[in-house]
Formats: structure tokens, sequence, C-alpha cells
């Protein structure tokens, strides 16, 4: 069983080709205007298109709960157009993993104090751990996450790398990132885009030498103390 997408191309990408097997977990990095989101998109179903298989299914021509739960796109900004509707009720909304109840997610990201608040007066930050406990409750087998620390707070990205690195709740992780330390730190293999097209996709070991960042970055990202630091 994998996600898999087979020479795609539109107006951004360029002859995408790559599969990840359920289980595992891939970063993919990349400039802005790459087509980093265009990808995920493509790869949810939100774009159509024959290149894409997820478990033996086409998303966009796969609706309901046969997509959802092959596929969980989550985005880097929450957006919500009831005033009233509370944390709890959208959890609910998807809330497809009855092994994990709305107050365990909630405490695994130390936000159950959010549970009645209306979605609405929400921070970026608050906003965006409502999301991956939302993740959580969904399940899908495979979980694209679109700049998931955009808008956190040093402990808030702390807790958030903390569940991404060790959870197993998910069966396989996609993440979209700009962060460099934290794709390093993860550990995951990379999936590289420059383009339009994939120029590197393999193991974080092989992405982060030394050697190659000095290629790819021209000597402007170096690794310090097991972290990965932008020499300004």
């Amino acid at each position: 069983m994998a996600l898999q997408i087979s020479n795609y191309s539109n107006g951004i990408l360029h002859n995408v080709s790559f599969s990840v097997k359920r289980g595992e977990n891939l970063i993919i990095l990349g400039a802005n205007g790459v087509g980093k989101s265009t990808l995920a998109k493509v790869l949810c179903g939100l774009l159509p298109s024959n290149a894409v298989k997820i478990d033996g299914i086409i998303p966009s021509q796969t609706y309901g709960e046969a997509r959802a739960k092959r596929i969980n796109y989550i985005p880097p900004k929450l957006e919500i157009f009831d005033s009233y509707l509370q944390v709890q009720e959208f959890l609910a909304l998807s809330h497809f993993n009855k092994t994990l109840t709305i107050e365990e997610a909630l405490a695994q990201l130390n936000i159950t104090h959010l549970k009645t608040d209306p979605c609405q007066i929400l921070s970026s930050g608050e906003s965006q751990l409502v999301l991956t406990a939302s993740a959580l409750l969904h399940r899908a087998n495979y979980t694209l996450f679109d700049e998931p620390t955009a808008n956190l707070d040093p402990s808030r990205m702390k807790r958030l790398f903390t569940l991404l690195k060790h959870d197993t709740t998910l069966p396989s992780k996609l993440i979209i990132t700009h962060n460099l330390d934290l794709a390093y730190r993860l550990g995951f293999e990379i999936l590289y885009l420059e383009e339009g097209q994939v120029t590197f996709h393999g193991s974080s070991q092989r992405f982060f030498d030394q050697a190659h960042l000095d290629r790819r970055y021209g000597g402007s990202i170096k690794k310090i103390n097991n972290h990965v630091v932008v020499t300004l």
C-alpha cells in the first residue's frame, strides 16, 4: 500500500514522480513558489489528476469516507466562517479515529483550555495546534502537513516537533516546511523541489551532508551542535 504520483506536470510542476509506502514519512522542501502547496493539493485530490494513486484509489475521483480515510490535508491556516463553531465541534467533524477522544487529542497538545472557545477567536498558533489535533482524530493513512510550525512560538514548536517525531497515531506523515532545522531534527526522508522538479529524493543523512548543503545553499547553511542554522 502506497501513495504514488507518476510523471505529473502542470503549469508549475514538471514530471514529478515519487512514492511513499504506508508507515514511511517524508519532508518536502523547496523555495517559495516552486510548487510545494500545489503538489500537496494534487496529492490530496483537491486538484484533479489521474497521476496520483493512494492505496489503490485516485483521490480526485474518490469521495467521502473512502478518500478521507486515505489522505488528510492540514493547511497552513485554519479558516472558519461560522462565528459560533467551537473547537470541540470543529474537531468532531474529523473524528474518524475512535481510539482517541477529543479530550485526549487536546491534552497531547496542551490546549484542553480551548475546547469550548469559538474557532474564530483563536490565535494563529492556537489554530495550528487545533489543526494538528484534528489530524490525530482523523488518522488518515497519509497526513499531509503544510507548514505546521509556521505560526508557533518556540515552546509550542518544541511540543509539535516532539509529536511529529514520536507520534505513532498517524501511519504516514508528509510535511511541507521551510524550517531546515525542523527537517534535520525529524530525520525523515527528504524530497526537494527546484523550479517545479524533484532534484533530490533520499535520506536525511545524504541531504544534510555539509558538502551537499554547501552546493545547494551556497554556503549559507551550516550544521552546528546537531542543529542546522543560517549563517547571517
